[in-house]
Parts: structure tokens; sequence; C-alpha cells
């Protein structure tokens, strides 16, 4: 179980604005007053990497914020483990429906994070409106990161769906403030094959694959760099049809 103290300041949610097109950036959508409303009901919990921190169905008890570390949301299918997304600082978390929550969620590295008891959180948004609209934000970037993993599992290449998950975190970093010369992976390549919804062995092949054709490279399992910006950019825009090319031109090749 993890430790439990209280907190003196206050949870930080983070998101890019949907609307307000100068904060392309993710900033902190709490004023200084709702950080201190927030505080007199936040605690601070650590998970171990690996730990649980809730689970699929359970008891909807409170929502979370991320202060450092990052955790992986999932949920269990006939086929294995089927993973939603990836949170990181500055996110929210723990979605319920008929007060249950809507899929587990397990720490990816170490976690810190604050935790908000949901009869305390509901008096609060009853009260404050203002925080009701700062919610809305986050969800709308919660919606839209669904979205663009909608279009990663559309596509029939997994060179196609690491090319564009790769992306995306580049995407992330950039928004964040950070340093984007390379691409960290916190997760393992488990919970990536995952969340491409492919074989851990279909992950290791789209790697090699891109690394072959020297269009990324490989400081260790956690470091990408791009090195081939039009041929990484030109897999994302082609999407799988270049991949399928290639096949049935291989393929020619070998009937004749």
């Amino acid at each position: 179980m993890p430790t439990e103290t209280k907190r003196v300041a206050g949870p930080t949610i983070r998101a890019v604005h949907p609307w307000v097109p100068e904060k392309g950036h993710r900033h902190q959508l709490l004023s200084d007053n709702e950080q201190a409303v927030l505080a007199r009901i936040a605690s601070i919990v650590r998970f171990k990497k690996g730990e649980q921190i809730y689970d699929e169905g359970g008891d909807a008890e409170a929502v979370f914020t991320i202060i450092s570390g990052v955790a992986t949301a999932y949920r269990s299918l006939a086929g294995g483990e089927h993973v939603i997304a990836f949170l990181h600082a500055g996110d929210l978390f723990g979605l319920s429906e008929a007060g249950r929550y809507t899929n587990a969620t397990r720490a990816a590295t170490p976690v810190v994070a604050y935790k908000m008891p949901l009869p305390a959180l509901r008096r609060i948004l009853d009260s404050n409106p203002d925080l009701d609209v700062d919610i809305i934000i986050k969800l709308c970037e919660g919606l839209r990161g669904a979205q663009r993993h909608a279009i990663v599992l559309s596509q029939k290449r997994a060179a196609t769906r690491l090319a564009m998950f790769l992306d995306l975190q580049e995407h992330l970093q950039i928004t964040r403030g950070e340093a984007a010369s390379e691409i960290y992976l916190p997760m393992d390549r488990s919970s990536i094959a995952a969340y491409l919804g492919v074989t851990l062995a279909a992950v290791s092949r789209a790697f090699r694959t891109l690394v072959s054709r020297k269009i990324i490279s490989l400081r260790d399992r956690s470091h990408v760099k791009i090195l081939d910006r039009d041929a990484f950019h030109g897999i994302i825009e082609a999407g799988s049809s270049t991949w399928e090319l290639d096949a049935a031109q291989a393929a020619a090749g070998r009937r004749f």
C-alpha cells in the first residue's frame, strides 16, 4: 500500500488550453486559491514501480494528480491488457462510472501523486464553478489523447503505429517544455505493445525496422533519437499505404 502524508500547498493540474492559441504549452490550470482549497482535502501518496494504484471496477474513492513519475491506465481484455494512456506530472486520473473505476492504473515508474477523496472533491466542485471549467479543460486534453490513440490503432503496420507513438511522445515533451533532442520512453516495451495493440515481438521488429532504415537510433531502451525527419514524418503521413506498397513490391519481386 502507498504511504500517505498531508499536503500544505496543493495539487497541480496541467493541460494545453483547447481555445487559447497563446497557451500552446501545458500550463497550470489552477489558481493559487484553487490549489489552497484542494490542499485542504489532498494528501500525498507514493507508489513503487509496478505497484497498483487502483483496480478496474473497484469502488471509486478518490481522484489523483501526478506530482512526479509516470502511471499506466489500462483495461483487462480477453486477449490481455489494453493500455489506454500513459499519465504524467500534472495529469488528473481516477474517472469513474456509477461509482466504480472505469479502468485500472499502476505505476510505470516510481510515482508521487496527490490523492483527493471524491466526496470532499464533489463538495468543492459544487461551490466552485471556475474549478469545474479547469476540470473540463483537462478532460478536453484527455479526449484529444484518446482521439490520437484511436488513429494509431487504425494503422495496419506495427512500424507505422510505433512511429506515430514516438511522434506523440515527442509532442508531449515539447508541450511540457522539455528538451526533445531525444524521445524519452519511461514505460517498458510490453506497455508500449499493449498501447499499440500489437505483440511485444511486433514492437521489437518495428524498432529494428526503423533502426535498420536509419530513421531512428537507440541510445538505450528508454532514449530514441530521430535521424531522418523526412522519412519519419513520411511514415506517419502516409500511414499504412507506404508499408503495404513496399510489401506488395517485395512479394511481386519474389514471384518473378
